[in-house]
């Protein structure tokens, strides 16, 4: 039984929701195109007779998790060499950030006033913005009934994503102006879907400054087309506003995908899992930055000592979740228990580019992907406030992960690069793959790289590959068929080059030309 944990959408590529896991949204068939927003279920807010006490406590209204660990943006931040946020930070000013979601929030501006004030920030600048006309849901008529793809329906699940993107864009860089760029329908497979979000992001192009920082937390699976020659003219077309921003010297940044290695086919709405590792669009693009997805374990050190995630009664199994205090680490993200794993791997549809030739002996003759990496965890997630739809959300703060969590803030701390070239008048980045697969980019004091590790006894502790783990009919852990591309030292095809180095990483990108 494969498994993963609830989508904010209620939605994942190829893989199916696990009884017990709380979703954001109504749970729906996954469409070709959905979020990568994995939001943690609800758990005991103390683990029953240990006398350990919880894992998680978020700001007021206080909300606990017994087992899963969490952040705020100060931890987020410590983790990868930046000062705590305050009143004056000043990291982003005159930059802008945007965050490409369906519907976006009702909620969205004041659930980041909250946020911000919360963690000791400065007053955000934020809109959001509907290219194409808002979708015009009351909050009274999003109340999770429904299996639709689109509508109020699939509403509820896009408004936690974009207050994950909001949010945590914000929390790299509290002085960027951001902007949540929503349009009104679901995004599916085909004429609703891609085409869609790439014209309100060629609007976006028009109307944002030379050195605008895009974000994309979701993905169509390649093999979700008719065929690699289908996908070719549909991406090709897709591309040309990509081309068209880097031109003008925006960057693109997009989620590499929470399935691993695992697809879907071509079948009714795309809910066969392929037998063969997949890739996605569009974090596959030679035009965007593909971010893969990793396990910060900060302040804490995963110490499984039982492959069995659950117990007989659908409580987790303490034996699992077993945690030591102190460390820090950033493994590749393969978390077994919730079917969450970081995607990477080869494209089908398009050739090494000419920027990889240096790492053609990782990738072929294909793109590989992807290009770098940041936490993308639910054990060891990022708290998310949010208001919106109260027939369907629970009021105030929520645990996130998946590779929506790790695009906009590879992005965020990109704008301060810029930030920083415009000040020493240098043009803006543009296509950010050019400069850091550079041989003359400075990659061993920039990235910090993601190895194997090993924690606890178990062989799921083992994380060196994005290779799912399926659940079997025992409960336990096992390696899915579907096969995964290894960690290893230098780039490779979960985590890229590693985890941007904080300011280092920002010093290499302003030094370069």
């Amino acid at each position: 039984m494969r498994t993963v944990v609830a989508l904010a959408s209620g939605t994942v590529i190829g893989l199916a929701a696990v009884a017990g896991v709380a979703s954001g949204g109504a749970s729906v068939a996954a469409p070709a195109v959905v979020p990568f927003a994995a939001e943690a279920p609800d758990t005991p807010a103390m683990p029953t007779g240990t006398g350990t006490p919880p894992a998680c406590v978020s700001p007021a209204p206080v909300k606990t998790y017994a087992y899963y660990h969490c952040y705020g943006p100060n931890e987020v931040r410590a983790a990868h060499g930046l000062p705590a946020l305050a009143t004056t930070s000043t990291e982003g000013a005159g930059q802008t950030i945007v965050l490409v979601d369906s519907y976006g929030s009702p909620t969205a501006e004041a659930d980041l006033a909250t946020f911000a004030s919360s963690f000791g920030g400065p007053a955000p600048s934020v809109e959001q913005w509907f290219p194409q006309g808002e979708p015009g849901f009351p909050t009274t008529t999003v109340n999770g009934n429904g299996s639709s793809q689109s509508g109020p329906a699939a509403a509820a699940g896009w408004a936690g994503e974009a207050a994950l993107d909001v949010e945590w864009a914000y929390a790299l860089a509290p002085a960027a102006h951001i902007v949540l760029l929503a349009v009104p329908p679901a995004e599916t497979q085909g004429v609703p879907g891609l085409p869609n979000l790439m014209n309100a992001i060629d609007k976006a192009i028009d109307r944002f400054p030379a050195g605008t920082v895009f974000s994309m937390s979701f993905g169509t699976d390649e093999s979700a087309f008719a065929s690699p020659a289908a996908a070719k003219v549909a991406f090709a077309r897709f591309d040309q506003t990509f081309a068209k921003g880097d031109a003008k010297g925006d960057t693109f940044f997009a989620s590499s995908g929470d399935a691993g290695s695992v697809g879907v086919t071509r079948a009714h709405r795309q809910t066969a899992t392929s037998p063969d590792p997949q890739v996605s669009y569009p974090n596959v693009s030679p035009y965007v930055t593909s971010v893969g997805g990793t396990q910060l374990q900060y302040g804490w050190t995963w110490d499984p000592t039982s492959d069995t995630p659950f117990l007989a009664d659908g409580s987790l199994n303490p034996d699992y979740f077993a945690w030591n205090s102190g460390g820090s680490s950033e493994p590749v993200d393969n978390e077994g228990w919730a079917g969450l794993v970081t995607g990477g791997g080869l494209s089908t549809v398009y050739p090494r580019p000419a920027y990889q030739d240096a790492v053609a002996g990782v990738v072929g003759d294909h793109r590989g992907v992807p290009d770098l990496s940041w936490n993308s965890s639910v054990n060891g997630g990022v708290l998310v406030y949010t208001s919106f739809f109260p027939g369907v959300n629970r009021l105030g703060w929520h645990l996130y992960g998946g590779t929506s969590a790790s695009s906009p803030q590879a992005a965020a701390l990109t704008a301060l690069a810029n930030q920083q070239r415009i000040a020493a008048q240098k043009a803006p980045l543009g296509n950010l793959n050019s400069v850091i697969y550079s041989t003359a980019f400075p990659r061993g004091a920039a990235f910090t790289d993601v190895v194997p590790s090993t924690y606890g006894t178990t062989p799921s502790g083992h994380l060196d590959t994005n290779r799912v783990w399926d659940i079997g009919a025992d409960g336990a852990l096992t390696p899915d068929p579907v096969p995964g591309y290894p960690t290893t030292d230098g780039y490779d095809l979960t985590t890229g080059w590693g985890v941007p180095a904080g300011p280092t990483y920002v010093a290499a990108l302003v030094a370069a030309p």
